[in-house]
């Protein structure tokens, strides 16, 4: 095959296309149509709950026209980590989309489900054979790690992607899948180098993000040909550069020249961009070095607890500089009266100050004339962080400190109630590589005639 045509409407399932650009890109004839449909940006709560972080309605919408197009001109279309988690319950909710779908349009065709929630029991055993290692800053997995977990899914490579498309899938819906994959596995199908064609599909994973203006809600075109591959956007104001195609390879990236995968290793040490249009942009020299063994990466949660939060400003310049004493005495009122027998999390977020960066914030000691206060509790029961959160909202409302002059309430609530409860809290405890025999182990195929 001489060239390989890939539309990628959008960034995510449900974020929205321009039906122009839409309509632009199935006039280049693509092989395929391949969307990303989730992500662990959005945090572990999704994964744990069992729900998707993306809208029913808007992914139903972004359906209703893929599924169509790809349907009508008989190319396959690809979605890969269903749901926004790629859990069993993330699955459901999309195949039950899909079949809604069919139903109403009349639709006939052969669907293919890649599993990825996996059996714990299969991690126990590779974990006492000594197959399972911490990824990252992750410790090391113990077997209590799995007992708690929530759920447990496997990110896959393109493999099971691509036996799903021999076995004559026309619609592929894959629980957690590497981002690249579903962009990636037609293009090795067809015989196209990995290296490339991973390298398009780090590219076309969040739609035209990669182009300036970027959006994660428009079309982008790649074109794959034996030793390059070109992207271009299909909306008029928008253009590829080298600027915003090499920036988007350094996305989400902690080294700029290898990108770990399933399976393997991308290297862009000898990668080139190429400006060959107006707005279309060339990559040559993109890498894929496999591993042995293959390794999967598996994404984990446990219940961390409950959440109250409550929302509030501070105006106050004597406050306001002396905020860091009004948080300690804070802090200790509330040990003082609850920490006996009871486990919780108390923190404050100071909008204006180092909100958004922490200990990290690099503007020490800035001026500010106001804050915008985030009294965050985190309990093993939801009464309790309701407790914690609102006694810490009470006592800072009117606690003293050096300088007050007004006797009244230190705080300026937008909202009646104060108080917010945010339900199950979890965090991610499973962050780890697991070997397996074959890139098919954990991803078992079901095939539905819909």
């Amino acid at each position: 095959m001489e060239e390989l045509r890939i539309l990628s409407p959008t960034a995510i399932l449900g974020y929205g296309f321009p039906l122009d650009s839409f309509k632009e890109g199935l006039k280049r004839t693509p092989h395929v149509i391949a969307v990303d449909a989730g992500s662990t940006d959005p945090g572990p709560h999704y994964l744990g709950a069992g729900v998707s972080f993306t809208n029913r309605g808007a992914v139903k919408r972004d359906l209703e026209f893929l599924l169509e197009a790809a349907l009508s001109r008989k190319i396959p279309l690809l979605i890969g980590t269903a749901g926004g988690s790629g859990g069993q319950p993330h699955l459901q909710r999309d195949i039950g989309i899909i079949q809604e779908i069919a139903r109403e349009r009349g639709l006939h065709f052969r669907l293919a489900v890649i599993h990825a929630e996996v059996d714990r029991e299969k991690v126990r055993e590779s974990l006492r054979l000594d197959k399972v290692f911490p990824l990252g800053p992750a410790k090391p997995m113990c077997e209590e790690d799995l007992e708690a977990a929530e759920r447990i899914v496997g990110q896959m490579g393109v493999e099971p992607l691509i036996g799903a498309l021999d076995a004559g899938a026309e619609v592929v819906l894959a629980g957690r899948a590497y981002d690249p994959a579903v962009f990636a596995a037609s293009a090795i199908r067809c015989g196209f180098k990995p290296g490339p064609a991973i390298h398009l599909g780090k590219i076309l994973e969040c739609g035209a993000i990669a182009a300036s203006p970027g959006s994660g809600s428009d079309c982008l075109l790649g074109r794959l040909a034996p030793g390059f591959f070109e992207v271009e956007p299909l909306n008029r104001e928008r253009r590829c550069t080298v600027s915003s195609v090499a920036a988007h390879t350094l996305y989400e990236k902690a080294d700029p020249v290898l990108l770990p995968g399933p399976g393997g290793c991308l290297n862009l040490k000898e990668a080139r961009f190429e400006q060959v249009g107006d707005n279309r942009v060339r990559v040559t020299g993109s890498k894929f070095i496999p591993s042995d063994p293959y390794c999967v990466k598996l994404e984990g949660v446990r219940k961390a607890g409950y959440r109250t939060i409550s929302i509030a400003g501070c105006r106050d310049p004597i406050m306001v500089k002396e905020i860091d004493c009004v948080i300690n005495s804070v802090k200790e009122r509330v040990r003082d009266n609850f920490s006996r027998g009871n486990d919780f999390f108390l923190d404050f977020k100071l909008y204006g100050r180092d909100g958004v960066m922490g200990n990290f914030e690099r503007k020490k000691g800035a001026d500010c004339h106001e804050l915008g206060i985030l009294i965050e509790a985190v309990a093993e029961t939801q009464d309790l962080a309701d407790t914690i959160c609102g006694f810490a909202r009470s006592t800072m409302l009117h606690c003293s400190y050096p300088g007050r002059v007004a006797t009244a309430g230190n705080l300026a609530f937008p909202y009646s109630p104060s108080d917010f409860r945010g339900g199950e809290v979890y965090r991610f405890s499973i962050y780890h590589l697991m070997e397996v025999a074959d890139p098919f182990e954990l991803f078992p195929l079901e095939l539905i005639s819909i």
